[in-house]
């Protein structure tokens, strides 16, 4: 697997990752599937959901693949009063990513991210390398020294 944009922002930043490729059914793109491929639990494994405030405009909500975003909860936490998920026929144009390749790293432009509290309690994380089929591995402060995330509750 070549290196991805956000696989380069990271060896940038001189931060230690691994990248880690799987089969892609394009029929189910779904976190918990790629879970299973990268032989990880699907808590463990964190999607990257591009969502608009009304106050901040475009962030980005890192979760575990098997929860659901409270979009209230993002909206207090990212100083919105409220806050919906981008139309997903927005989200290449804004972020250069495609569903089921959006990583929090190496957008097409920084946006905030937010990443669920859950993370800590992983030695390691699984996000989109930005691409679909591949996976980095990283720690949780890594992915928070890459992006400047802010670390919240943010799932319902």
């Amino acid at each position: 697997m070549k290196k991805t944009n956000a696989a380069r922002l990271l060896d940038g930043l001189g931060i230690t990752y691994e990248l880690k490729e799987y089969d892609v059914d394009e029929n189910d793109l779904s976190a918990e599937s790629v879970a299973a491929k990268v032989g990880l639990p699907a808590e463990q494994v964190f999607k990257t959901l591009v969502v608009r405030g009304d106050k901040s405009g475009v962030i980005m909500a890192c979760i575990p693949g098997a929860a659901e975003l409270d979009l209230k909860k993002l909206a207090a936490a990212s100083g919105n009063k409220k806050a919906e998920m981008v139309p997903l026929k927005e989200v290449l144009p804004l972020t250069g990513y495609i569903r089921g390749g959006v990583s929090p790293i190496g957008a097409k432009k920084k946006y905030p991210v937010f990443l669920d509290e859950s993370a800590s309690q992983w030695s390691f994380l699984s996000i989109s390398a930005g691409l679909r089929g591949g996976q980095l591995l990283l720690a949780p402060a890594a992915l928070i020294q890459a992006t400047g995330a802010t670390v919240c509750p943010i799932t319902g």
